[in-house]
């Protein structure tokens, strides 16, 4: 008999879940996410979130609380009468009762192997630290930042070549499908749960914009993962100094390069930059209010060579 789910989620990485909870036969009952925001290309469209999109093609009831700690909200979430509710990026804290309220339980999506990156930017969190892999893991939810009992979990190599934009992408399927897998296990009955160990334990705060700076004096492999980790946003950026006003440059991909010298010196005209220790190539950025470009492009209408330097 296929679960009466709640499923709880708002950006884009969550979809592939809540599609596939829908393909598998799951009763999906009612979609919780967050309110729509304004957007647009003048910010003055209400834009509904990715999850709301589909619950909405998919004809699925959305609720979009402010909060769920209020006596009326708990009672709704309640009036659902599901066997569980599942969670993927849904932005909210939930408390303790409405974890209580599914009769099997509140389970969790997370885009990290626990316990390291408990928190919210895991994916950054685990190319800026220049982590070999990451991974989903499926965990039931107790009141703790990412800290409930672990059900399931599948790994993946993170490669030197990959920004965070294309492991959240590799990672949002991967975890749709061990979400589905788990789901049929406790619909079984036979989902095992494993306490997460309390070593290892590691934290994946908020990027700051403010952090997205590139330090030319680190190593070109912490240049380049600091790069990867934070494309396509916020973009980690740098300044190319010219006649005028400095030029500001995100930079959304690069590749390790040959060469040496100051941190920050342009190389060649192929845009290899001197890192502390070795250099990167820079391969696509962004000028600001204008659209990604490949390196190539940008140099053709900006040609740059030794001793030029970015900051």
């Amino acid at each position: 008999m296929p679960l009466r789910l709640i499923f709880m989620g708002t950006p884009d990485f969550a979809v592939p879940t809540l599609l596939e909870l829908v393909a598998h036969g799951h009763e999906v009952v009612a979609v919780y996410t967050r309110a729509p925001k304004p957007g647009g290309r003048r910010g003055l469209q209400l834009q509904p979130t990715p999850v709301e999109q589909e619950a909405r093609r998919l004809g699925i009831p959305v609720l979009t609380p402010k909060t769920l700690k209020t006596p009326e909200a708990l009672e709704e979430f309640r009036a659902h009468d599901a066997h569980a509710a599942v969670v993927v990026a849904y932005g909210m804290i939930l408390p303790q009762a409405i974890l209580d309220a599914p009769r099997l339980g509140c389970f969790n999506l997370h885009a990290s192997l626990l316990p390291r990156w408990r928190g919210a930017a895991p994916i950054n969190r685990a190319i800026m630290a220049g982590d070999a892999e990451s991974g989903v893991m499926v965990m039931k939810m107790d009141v703790g930042l990412d800290t409930g009992d672990v059900a399931m979990a599948e790994r993946l190599p993170i490669s030197d070549s990959m920004t965070a934009s294309d492991l959240h992408d590799a990672l949002a399927p991967l975890g749709a499908d061990l979400m589905v897998r788990a789901m049929a296990a406790l619909q079984r009955g036979g989902l095992q749960l494993t306490k997460q160990s309390e070593d290892g334990v590691t934290y994946a705060a908020k990027i700051d914009k403010a952090e997205a700076r590139i330090d030319w004096s680190k190593p070109a492999h912490a240049v380049l993962r600091h790069i990867h980790g934070l494309s396509p946003f916020p973009g980690a950026w740098c300044e190319l100094a010219g006649e005028g006003e400095p030029v500001r440059l995100k930079i959304l991909r690069c590749e390790f390069a040959k060469g040496s010298g100051e941190p920050g010196d342009v190389l060649d005209d192929k845009f290899a930059i001197a890192c502390g220790d070795g250099a990167i190539r820079i391969l696509e950025l962004q000028r600001a209010g204008k659209a990604p470009m490949k390196a190539a492009d940008f140099l053709r209408g900006t040609p740059l060579k030794p001793p030029a330097r970015l900051a």
